[in-house]
């Protein structure tokens, strides 16, 4: 009896199965990594609101937001610290109090646009940092088109973004 070579079934996988195991962990690998990469993004996202965004919406407590407009008039109270102050947003609609601990910016002051950020405690927000606008056009895209439906636009005729 003669060996040929048509009988190899038992001595292995072919070339062709061995690169589409391959190319299938490959492809796994790659979808994981995208599901981690997406997923850690999202943890990091922190979502922009004006305080009628907030109005009607429910946030959970440990999510972290941002929250812009301007400073309300008569609003701004330093503790004895000299380190907290709690003021308000407004957009012209809503407004939102706000606690903050740690040095204001130079520009911040009644009437000027801000962002705050940090988390919302049920009706007071708690901020951990705050921005002030830094010139008479910056002023965040979503609050400028709230201020100007309701008329309390100042700035130029487009908002700039930072």
């Amino acid at each position: 009896m003669t060996q040929t070579t048509h009988g190899r079934r038992g001595r292995g996988m072919k070339r062709k199965h061995k690169r589409l195991i391959f190319v299938g962990a490959g492809m796994a690998a790659l979808g994981l990594a995208a599901v981690l990469v997406f997923s850690a993004f999202d943890d990091n996202l922190v979502y922009f609101f004006t305080p009628s965004d907030l109005e009607e919406r429910t946030f959970a407590p440990e999510q972290r937001l941002r929250v812009g407009g301007l400073v309300e008039e008569g609003t701004v109270e330093k503790s004895a610290d000299g380190l907290t102050v709690r003021f308000a947003v407004t957009d012209g609609a809503a407004s939102l109090p706000v606690t903050y601990t740690g040095i204001l910016p130079d520009l911040f002051r009644e009437g000027q646009g801000v962002v705050a950020e940090g988390f919302l405690k049920g009706n007071l927000f708690q901020a951990d940092g705050v921005l002030a606008k830094h010139d008479e056009n910056y002023m965040p895209a979503e609050v400028a088109e709230k201020l100007k439906a309701n008329g309390q636009w100042q700035g130029g005729d487009e908002a700039a973004t930072p």
